[in-house]
């Protein structure tokens, strides 16, 4: 029984395991619908097993619902320069997709 995965989605890599929820870069999904990742590495929970792609593993897949579509907190991204009267203070709220990985198929 694999029960963890490392998928590559939104240029970063996460490792997951069944029943776990977390947040990754934005997918243009509705919320409830189903996804599937490519597999780069699998193990079981000892890490007697593991299986390692190249890049990914053929007939390996992660299988998520969408949760929620939404956007982080506000970051302020301020510019000073002194003596020069030289300010700028512009707002970032980054969007996010919150997904729950329903099973890990190896």
């Amino acid at each position: 029984m694999a029960t963890l995965a490392v998928i590559q989605t939104g240029g970063k890599q996460y490792l997951v395991r069944e029943g776990q929820e977390l947040k990754i870069e934005k997918l243009d999904l509705d919320v409830g619908a189903s996804v599937n990742f490519d597999v780069l590495l699998v193990s079981d929970e000892e890490g007697t097993t593991t299986q390692v792609g190249t890049p990914t593993i053929s007939g390996a897949s992660v299988s998520a619902t969408v949760l929620e579509q939404g956007r982080a907190t506000k970051v302020s991204v301020i510019k000073y320069k002194s003596k020069s009267r030289y300010r700028r203070n512009v707002g970032h709220r980054q969007p996010f997709t919150r997904i729950k990985i329903e099973k890990i198929a190896a």
